[in-house]
């Protein structure tokens, strides 16, 4: 299928997760402003975007259901509201607790509800299984689209205004993702796909999916990609800061993050198509442990961090459409957003401990050494989690025993 053919609905979400997620990957370039501006160390801020990470993948699976319940339609325009109302109040924040509830709670709140989870779970629904991986990294790469298109916006108006006007600007952009959600309909999964367990209640997809040994290995793979980029998305600004780099230089090394990952999203997304998914993650993250050995043992310099971001970015978010691929051909498309729910609240773990432990160590440590190191470690082991899973589909339910 060519990806000029796939419906209106995969264009609308992709508008959707440009805007959502591009404002998500800006947040680190934010750290050293509004810890001036609140007289405060960086764990301030790390445990703020941490705790909205946290947050994020807490309401994750409710907001699956309600998706996989109510349509994606609705999710996505209360939680482009949230989206909208979280940036506003965080940019007129005057207290610790209001700034926590703001850029943590709302924000976690309108993630959850406009990007991957329930944006897939309807593309899931209107696109052949066997083009899933495909549409997904296509879909996928539109969030690293909207990093590249949204980082530099930010830091211009960082430069020009200052950091509230930036977060009141976002809160317009969010009108948009309200208008795209307004224009989705509600679809039935595509007749030319094969749906599995057609009958099955969402009772018994949660408890057949938490009793299969693959099902946790796909967990733990990915809460070592949300520590990875929400650590790197987060701390990498200061870090460079910290190597006497100017902040442009870290724009732009975020950027690159963007730009590659909107080839490599779909690079790994076709690969998924046509190799054994599970054999795909293991390399994406062998490279993973390449990439980022090489940043650490280098020199820090310009041309090293714009080459870091780039490397990094083509397999930054390469793990969501083999991730969300693997649930899907595992256990089907019917409660996707559901199951991968239940997965990307994991993710949001490893991405609350990824931002938060980032700022802890560096406090206390006065260095972002030790936490690059355990990244390093991380991905290798994510290499090898991967490998002992069984990605045949689970054709039926299971059958009770009869009574004697």
């Amino acid at each position: 299928m060519s990806i000029f053919r796939f419906p209106a609905l995969v264009w609308l979400g992709i508008g959707i997760l440009i805007i959502s997620l591009g404002i998500r990957q800006s947040f680190g370039i934010f750290m050293m402003p509004i810890s001036m501006s609140f007289d405060v160390g960086r764990e301030f801020f790390s445990f703020a975007i941490a705790l909205q990470n946290l947050l994020f993948g807490v309401f994750q699976p409710f907001v699956g259901m309600a998706a996989d319940r109510f349509g994606s339609k609705r999710v996505i325009m209360l939680g482009a509201i949230a989206y909208g109302l979280g940036l506003l109040l965080t940019s007129i924040s005057t207290s610790t607790e209001m700034f926590y509830v703001s850029i943590s709670m709302l924000i976690g709140l309108g993630l959850s509800a406009t990007s991957y989870v329930v944006v897939l779970g309807a593309v899931a629904k209107v696109v052949p299984a066997e083009h899933t991986a495909k549409a997904f990294g296509l879909t996928t790469a539109a969030g690293s689209f909207g990093m590249f298109a949204v980082i530099p916006g930010a830091q211009s108006l960082l430069t020009e205004f200052d950091w509230q006007t930036a977060l009141q600007v976002f809160a317009l952009l969010c009108c948009f993702m309200f208008a795209f959600a307004s224009f989705m309909k509600t679809v039935k999964p595509s007749e030319t796909s094969s749906e599995q367990l057609d009958d099955q209640t969402l009772t018994e997809a949660l408890k057949q999916a938490c009793t299969n040994r693959n099902y946790w290995l796909i967990h733990l793979g990915f809460f070592v990609c949300g520590f990875h980029v929400m650590f790197i998305a987060t701390h990498l600004p200061s870090y460079l800061s910290d190597k006497h780099l100017d902040s442009s230089t870290a724009a732009l090394a975020l950027a690159y993050v963007g730009i590659f990952n909107i080839f490599g999203s779909y690079f790994w997304g076709v690969m998924g198509d046509k190799f054994n998914k599970r054999y795909v993650m293991s390399a994406l993250y062998l490279i993973r442990t390449v990439v980022i050995a090489a940043f650490v043992t280098l020199p820090v310099t310009n041309h090293t961090a714009a080459i870091f971001g780039a490397a990094i970015g083509f397999c930054w978010l390469g793990t969501v459409p083999l991730t969300s691929g693997l649930v899907r051909q595992i256990f089907g498309a019917r409660y996707l957003s559901t199951l991968y729910g239940l997965v990307f609240f994991t993710h949001q773990i490893g991405s609350f401990l990824g931002a938060w432990v980032g700022g802890r160590i560096y406090d206390y440590y006065g260095s972002y050494e030790p936490i690059w190191w355990s990244t390093v470690v991380l991905a290798f082991v994510a290499a090898l989690l991967h490998l002992p899973i069984d990605d045949r589909p689970i054709i039926s339910k299971p059958v009770p025993a009869l009574s004697r």
